[in-house]
């Protein structure tokens, strides 16, 4: 067992009724990092995806990342297997979370690498989770996001209920619009998979930059949650 995943799934039993895991996503700057980091996170998100506002590469301070001791997950959208790589080894990421149509086999490939990988996917009406078993063997963490115009972060929430047609053995982050008009009807789901929650936009001031009287505001409701991985 690489790292990677080590931090992960050790990190995942923890998730319980009372403790959710929760993610923040999108974030860009280091002093914002080092506030998120302060309200005790389990997992950070760093977008590398070059047509998004928070776009994380060229702001995000190499050295602070690779002494933090959360979970420093790196997003991208349809990138080259041999960039994803890179940046992860540059960065110190624990994981990789792909946002776009990558295949099961990229996701063999990266998690061969000592990546743990996370995959999103877009839910909606009709959304077939039979097609998410060829990714099963080869990812951590799944990550159930609102099908919209954007690869996320569009601010919306989808109906959680369609997550009761969830059937495959691995967990997953709640995404799409969490924040703190809804983040204790969030928490009080019993949902079969449901290993915690994944925040992004609800929480800015500015695209990347994280209000910490919102996040705390959203943790003080998830975090006496009823969720948990069944």
């Amino acid at each position: 067992m690489t790292a990677a995943h080590s931090l992960l799934t050790t990190a995942l039993p923890t998730a319980s009724a009372n403790r959710p895991l929760v993610k923040v996503c999108g974030l860009k700057y280091p002093d914002n990092v080092a506030q998120v980091v302060a309200q005790e996170v389990d997992m950070l998100g760093f977008i590398f995806a070059p047509k998004s506002p928070r776009y994380a590469l060229d702001t995000l301070d190499a050295a602070q990342m690779r002494s933090l001791s959360v979970i420093k997950v790196g997003v991208f959208v349809n990138e080259r297997t041999a960039v994803i790589r890179r940046i992860a080894l540059h960065f110190g990421l624990d994981a990789v979370q792909l946002h776009g149509h990558e295949t099961p086999a990229e996701c063999a490939e990266l998690a061969a690498a000592g990546l743990a990988v996370i995959k999103a996917f877009g839910v909606g009406e009709s959304f077939d989770f039979s097609q998410l078993e060829a990714y099963v063997p080869h990812c951590s963490l799944f990550v159930f996001d609102t099908a919209g115009p954007a690869a996320g972060g569009n601010g919306v929430a989808f109906n959680w209920e369609l997550l009761r047609r969830y059937h495959l053995p691995t967990p997953y982050l709640l995404a799409g619009g969490l924040g703190p008009d809804n983040a204790a009807a969030a928490g009080a789901l019993t949902l079969p998979g449901l290993a915690g929650f994944d925040l992004n936009s609800k929480l800015e001031q500015a695209p990347g930059l994280k209000n910490p009287a919102l996040l705390r505001e959203t943790l003080s409701q998830l975090r006496p949650a009823a969720t948990s991985i069944r």
